[in-house]
């Protein structure tokens, strides 16, 4: 259809019917390369047609065809500098024969990012009386697409932000075509899709000291069958989903699972009739605690062509139902390439449905605090453009994109490249938190839940299952506050507070956690239990660690705690001692109001008689000021 469309905006001139313009005081010299110049056009031979319609303009420089074809070509090869220069020649030679051609005329000044003039055109091109119905329509579609990019640049203006991507280089690219990038938390691990000769493999690259290493295959069962696509990797690196069109599949593609194993990549699993169905079903992003999976499907009872869903992994770590992800994102066309950021709160994705440019544009949407996520965002020219734009992933530092572009740097086809993101729609910055959880005793790896919580709205953020030796991993966004809780039934939880809301670190946190066993005197001292200042009234983001407490308690219904209050050596000591007895009997007072038999529960204050660090400093006093709590009876 690109050829066709090409070829029609090469030819309309020999059939245009121009005002002052004669094709007959041509040179005729000209008009002979001309009809050859024009075989090589409608050939698809047009960069070498581009030499031609030079030379046939330098013979007569009058020759308006010339100049338009060569305008076409310019066009053709996303040149759009030159096809606009070209245009303007023609049109200056000639306006009322150059008014039909206002329409590529008017795509190849949007394609430059000049959407005001690109409306201007449009408008005045559907003036022209006697146009086609094809024609007109065209042209409505167009002038909705600069008018949309004409409101966006008025509303998110930005002349600081420059849009350069830049080239992965040979490591990466290569001849064949290089799309569809996935990268690990820690950006150790690039994999991508490469095409040669009609096949499909799934490529690998590590990164080391700013260098990518050679790319390879991925070796492994993944790679057997030809027919592949969209391929997306853990955050942690252990697990590959991918689309693939095998033999065992339910529809056209399905989506696969491969492990990480010491022997390679294990042999791939289809993820089964809850995720895949009898149609297309591709464009995999799992969350980064793995917990769900975004995917898009052409299947049945959706909104348009292909819509997005998401997939709930269960406790027994099947996938639950495919669930369609609503009206807010899904629109009566194409809703492709989901992307899910490690901060686990940013979503991108592609869309033709959706205002934008023209063709498939990037989106962006957030999850709010209440797990809502927003209405899609267009993300602005110059990352959308009138062509149609693929995935998109984002490193962990919120600002490095990767995606597949054919630019005029491209290997051929084609290839991948990185760049900066503009600031306002970055997703945040995410470090992370790995290690291996273990009994204190035995010291034996320990299967258990690992929950990253929202303290600002006390809202799981990730929920992630360790493995069967005990090992997690865990993103932590920066931007906020987060209790991170470790529960296992038998152990006492842990809790550790962890605050990126005022400060940005370039560090990445390894930490094994020892769980105590419940029994008898074992102890835990809160993370994160704060009350009013001088008060004991506590304060929202207590019941993290509170109602873990209590969950603990209904677990075990035989259990007894004594719950101690502790102060720094700040003010009078008796006050100290009130106050931290106060404070106890509180958490108790929250543990009986919520079903806990009060004989079971005893309290404690014991003002600054405790003390754990140093009071000469303010952090020492800080860990002074504490609550904790010891089983007492069994």
């Amino acid at each position: 259809m690109k050829k066709i469309c090409c070829i029609l905006f090469y030819f309309i001139a020999v059939y245009t019917t121009a005002q002052t313009y004669n094709r007959e005081h041509i040179n005729a010299k000209a008009l002979t390369q001309y009809d050859k110049a024009v075989e090589k056009l409608a050939d698809g031979f047009i960069k070498e047609a581009i030499p031609d319609l030079q030379k046939i303009i330098s013979i007569d420089s009058n020759f308006i065809d010339a100049y338009l074809s060569l305008a076409g070509a310019y066009g053709e090869l996303k040149k759009y500098d030159a096809a606009i220069f070209f245009y303007n020649k023609a049109f200056s030679k000639d306006s009322i024969y150059g008014k039909p051609y206002l329409l590529p005329y008017s795509i190849n000044l949007a394609g430059a990012g000049k959407f005001e003039d690109a409306l201007e055109a449009v408008n005045i091109f559907l003036s022209v009386p006697g146009l086609s119905e094809r024609s007109i329509k065209s042209a409505a579609y167009r002038k909705r697409c600069y008018a949309f990019a004409v409101d966006y640049q008025h509303k998110h203006p930005d002349n600081h932000y420059v849009f350069a991507p830049m080239n992965l280089g040979d490591s990466i690219n290569t001849a064949n075509l290089e799309y569809y990038p996935s990268v690990t938390i820690d950006d150790s691990l690039l994999v991508f899709t490469k095409k040669e000769n009609g096949r499909e493999d799934f490529m690998e690259s590590s990164f080391k000291n700013g260098l990518y290493s050679k790319a390879k295959t991925i070796q492994g069962d993944i790679n057997i069958e030809p027919f592949k696509g969209a391929i997306s990797v853990s955050a942690d690196g252990e697990w590959l989903i991918f689309a693939g069109n095998f033999r065992n599949g339910l529809g056209d593609y399905d989506l696969y699972i491969s492990y990480a194993t010491p022997d390679g990549w294990s042999e791939p699993e289809n993820l089964g009739p809850n995720v895949n169905s009898g149609y297309w079903d591709s464009s995999p992003s799992l969350s980064p605690d793995n917990h769900i999976l975004y995917f898009s499907s052409n299947r049945p009872g959706g909104y348009g062509g292909a819509d997005l869903y998401m997939s709930i992994r269960q406790p027994n770590g099947k996938w639950g139902p495919a669930i369609n992800m609503g009206s807010n994102f899904n629109t009566i066309g194409d809703e492709m390439a989901p992307y899910i950021h490690a901060d686990n709160q940013t979503i991108y994705f592609t869309s033709n449905g959706l205002p934008g440019y023209g063709e498939t544009d990037l989106y962006i949407s957030r999850k709010d605090t209440a797990g809502v996520w927003s209405v899609p965002e267009n993300l602005g020219y110059p990352i959308n453009t009138i062509e149609t734009e693929g995935s998109m992933v984002v490193a962990a530092d919120g600002m490095t994109a990767y995606y597949a572009s054919d630019r005029a740097d491209s290997r051929g086809g084609l290839d991948l490249y990185k760049f900066i993101l503009r600031e306002d729609i970055r997703p945040h910055k995410t470090l992370y938190v790995k290690g291996k959880v273990f009994d204190n005793k035995t010291k034996k790896g320990l299967p258990c839940t690992v929950e990253l919580i929202d303290n600002a709205n006390n809202s799981i953020l990730m929920h992630v299952q360790t493995d069967e030796l005990g090992k997690y991993f865990v993103p932590l966004p920066s931007g906020k506050s987060y209790t991170f809780l470790v529960n296992r039934k038998g152990y006492l939880f842990y809790s550790e507070l962890y605050s990126f809301a005022h400060r940005l670190s370039d560090s990445t946190y390894i930490k094994d956690i020892p769980l105590q066993p419940i029994e008898l005197n074992s102890s835990l001292t809160f993370q994160n239990i704060q009350f009013e200042t001088n008060s004991a009234k506590i304060l929202p983001v207590s019941l993290i660690e509170l109602n873990k407490l209590l969950q603990l308690l209904k677990e075990n219904k035989t259990v007894q705690v004594q719950i101690s209050g502790h102060t720094d050596n700040s003010g009078i000591e008796n006050n100290n001692l009130i106050l931290s007895t106060n404070r106890a009997k509180a958490v108790v007072q929250y543990l009986t109001d919520n079903g806990i038999a009060a004989a079971r529960l005893q309290y404690k204050g014991y003002g600054s008689s405790k003390p754990i660090a140093d009071n000469n400093t303010e952090e020492g006093r800080a860990k002074n000021r504490r609550t904790e709590f010891v089983i007492t009876g069994l």
